[in-house]
Parts: C-alpha cells; structure tokens; sequence
C-alpha cells in the first residue's frame, strides 16, 4: 500500500505518521513465514494436542515469524505419502509411525522389534540418550527428513476374543500383525498365528472370527471399541509407542540458525507435553476400558522374550540391526 496519494492530497503530519508506521511494520509482516504440518491422527487425539502445543512454542520463540498450519486426519496423504513429500521438500512438519517408513529407512525398523524396552523409564533414557541421537542421524542420513523429537508413551497390549490365563492360550489365535519381520517372527515363536489385516476392518474381523485378536494401545482399543467384541487384554507390554517429529532437511536448511535454534527448542518443549500426555492417556484409558467390563491378565513377559530370543536375534543380524539393538539393550 502507498501513501503518496494520501499525503498528496492532505499533507498532514498525522498521516505522515500514519504512513510511517505501516512502513516500519511492513517488513515484520513480509518476514513472517507460514510451515506447513500434516499428520494421519484426528484431532481429538495426543498426537494432534501435541502438534498444537508445538505450533504454539514455535510462534512465541519465533516472536510470530515463523508459524504452522496443521492439517490433520490424513487430509495431505497417508503417513508414509506425508513423509514422502518431506524427502522432496514439499511438506516442513509431520509426525510419523518409523513403522511405516521402513522403505524409505532401513533405521527406522529398530523401533518395530517387541521387547525393546525393559519400562518407561527406560524407553525415555534410550530416546534421550546416546542411542536416540544415532538412530535420529542414521535415518536423516538416509532419507533426507530430520527427527526433531520423539513423541509415544502408550503400551501396547494383547486384544483377545478369549481369555488368556495363560502363554499357552495364545497358540493357534489368529493375531492380527503389523507386516514387519520381527513382529511376525517374533509373535509366531509364541504360537500365534500371525494375520495381516487393515486396521480399518479390525472390528468386524473380530465379530466375525477372521481373527481372535491384535496388538494395540488402550487409548485406541477404547477409542475403536476393540474390547465390545474383544473383551480380554493381555498384559504384555511387549512394545512402547514412538512416534517421530520430523522436518524436511530442506526446510531445515532455508531456516537461518537463529530461527533452527527456535524449532529445536518449540520441539523439545512440545516432545516432553507429547509423552506426558500420552502416558495419561494410556493410565486413562485403562480405567475406561475397566469401567466398560475390559477383563485385564498379567503376562510372563520373561517368559515370553525368552521365547522370542533366538528367532528375534537372527532377524535382527539379518536386518543389520545389532549394532543399535545393543546400544537400546545396554541404555541404564
């Protein structure tokens, strides 16, 4: 906007001044600088509050140059579309399932093997610690995206149509898996019969009897009504929930080191109100899942990662893993 015509015509110190302040605050608005974020969860969920508090961090570090507009519920692809785009540049934020990007990251994989973490307590060491550095350098080395932080907290548990007194009524349930190797390994070595199904068809797959049962989170086995026709869960801890807040590296780069100092620290900030919130979520849900006639077992969970050993080892010198594995493994 000029304001010549204006002091053509009046030549009044008050517009004078007037036009003087939008000039000086013009160059503020011109440098403010909107991210784009995108995530697969809705908008009820921890992974979206916490994707919040992270655009709200990095405003108020920023002083209003930098801001996020959130896109939520899959609205710019599917998770691994979303990061596909951030190895091209196309999309700055996004959190991920490491998951569901094995394809693009050999690393990422660690994260799908069960028994990883002995606690809580543990699985944040190894996050916080030496090893969650590495794992974040290996997988921007190789795929061009940088790990800002890692959300999670919830524990994953056996969902089951029948009771599970004991290890042995897990032999011959038709377990609905995630299709990586060591979880299909892994859960086949405890008798299960390992079953790739979409989540979305999870329900009446179990109404059904196509599957006795899966592996799955409180907070969503509450959310998806697992336990109205799943009514039995296992206790057996056998993972933690990571979860991956992640930035195009070249989004990264375009950033001056002031404004990479402010996504760093909205980051961290935003990962610990991530796993608090997660982890109160996941006590929670629980008591919900309780409350609405959930019957809940303890598991032999040494016995069960005795089980798994053998056969998850060879898997994990297969996929060239070891070296990370032992790392996690070793983490006090």
């Amino acid at each position: 906007m000029s304001c010549l015509p204006f002091l053509r015509r009046s030549g009044t110190l008050l517009l004078a001044v007037a036009c003087l302040g939008l000039a000086v605050l013009a160059p503020s608005q011109a440098s403010a600088r909107e991210l784009i974020f995108g995530h697969g969860a809705t908008e009820e969920t921890a992974y979206h509050a916490s994707a919040e508090r992270f655009g709200e961090l990095l405003k108020e570090r920023s002083n209003g140059e930098l801001t996020v507009s959130l896109y939520s519920n899959s609205v710019l692809g599917h998770e691994t579309e979303m990061f596909e785009q951030q190895t091209a540049g196309a999309l700055d934020f996004s959190i991920v399932n490491p998951g569901l990007i094995s394809e693009f990251s050999h690393t990422a994989s660690i994260f799908s093997i069960p028994f990883l973490y002995r606690d809580i307590d543990h699985w944040q060491h190894v996050l916080d610690g030496e090893a969650g550095r590495e794992i974040a350098r290996r997988i921007e080395d190789e795929t061009g995206v940088k790990v800002l932080a890692y959300y999670g907290g919830s524990t994953r548990q056996i969902v089951s149509t029948r009771p599970l007194e004991s290890l042995d009524d897990l032999k011959g349930m038709k377990l609905r898996t995630n299709p990586t190797r060591p979880v299909i390994t892994a859960w086949a070595a405890l008798g299960t019969r390992p079953t790739v199904m979409a989540y979305r068809e999870i329900y009446t797959g179990l109404q059904l009897g196509a599957i006795d049962g899966l592996l799955n989170e409180a907070e969503w086995i509450h959310r998806m009504r697992f336990h109205e026709v799943a009514p039995h869960i296992g206790l057996s801890e056998h993972d933690i929930t990571v979860r991956l807040l992640t930035v195009s590296s070249q989004t990264w780069a375009s950033l001056s080191p002031q404004q990479q100092r402010e996504v760093q620290a909205a980051a961290d900030e935003s990962e610990q109100y991530a796993r608090d919130l997660q982890i109160r979520l996941d006590q929670a849900s629980r008591d919900a899942l309780r409350e609405e006639g959930a019957t809940f077992y303890p598991m032999d969970r040494e016995r069960m990662q005795e089980m798994v050993a053998e056969p998850l080892g060879q898997i994990i010198d297969d996929m060239d893993l070891r070296d990370l594995f032992e790392m996690i493994i070793n983490t006090d």
